[in-house]
């Protein structure tokens, strides 16, 4: 279908109008596709020709790798790193591998997961794995490898990756992700931090500065792995 941005008295424009009748909300920086009388985001659902009706893209079935997406930011297109037991924006990854494993020790050089039963993992050889999870914070987080250990408060499930769509959290009542400056996120780094919104925290990052991003699922081969283990 045809679009045109619909114009307000807000910049960047908050609506993109389909077909010149249809209004949708341009969110995270992506302007919502119109289906049948509804506003959807191509980072969640398709909606066939053949059906003509919003429709759930299936879910990931291979590793995968996760980057920003929202045209209006600096980070657009930057990597989600795994580093210091934490998701980050941008950056490199940060990885290890014992010395002992040699020649078969994986690259290490990019963070890869896995999502199995609404849950999410980093996608490892390490024995015991290192599972990902929402801290109490609501910062996107890994266990140490060969520990267990989650924080009390933490939220382990309620993940989804969709195939050719986005990484999307579904619990507080899906609120999405926010991208927040390294001012807004405290502590004297350079990287932007990701952060699951809810009811609680939206006002206080919105203040903070921190924007709507979505985080892009792009798959891996099926059977390869990230790293030995994330550090």
């Amino acid at each position: 279908m045809h679009s045109r941005p619909y114009i307000t008295n807000q910049t960047p424009p908050q609506y993109v109008c389909w077909s010149n009748q249809f209004l949708c909300p341009i969110k995270a920086g992506e302007p919502l596709s119109y289906c049948a009388g509804a506003c959807y985001s191509k980072f969640m659902y398709t909606c066939p020709a053949s059906t003509n009706t919003v429709t759930l893209l299936p879910e990931t079935t291979t590793p995968f790798t996760l980057s920003v997406s929202n045209p209006t930011l600096p980070i657009h297109n930057q990597p989600i790193s795994a580093g210091g037991l934490h998701w980050l924006i941008g950056g490199p990854t940060s990885s290890y591998c014992p010395e002992q494993v040699g020649s078969a020790c994986p690259a290490g050089n990019t963070t890869s997961m896995v999502v199995y039963g609404g849950r999410v993992a980093m996608n490892v050889v390490v024995p015991g794995g290192q599972q990902a999870y929402l801290d109490p914070y609501w910062g996107m987080a890994y266990t140490q490898a060969h520990s267990a250990y989650i924080p009390s408060g933490s939220t382990t499930a309620g993940f989804a990756a969709y195939a050719g769509g986005g990484f999307v959290n579904l619990n507080g009542n899906g609120w999405g992700w926010v991208a927040c400056p390294p001012r807004a996120s405290g502590g004297g780094g350079t990287q932007w931090v990701l952060i699951a919104r809810n009811e609680t925290s939206a006002p206080t990052l919105a203040q903070g500065g921190c924007v709507e991003v979505n985080l892009k699922v792009e798959a891996r081969a099926q059977g390869s792995v990230g790293a030995w283990q994330y550090a």
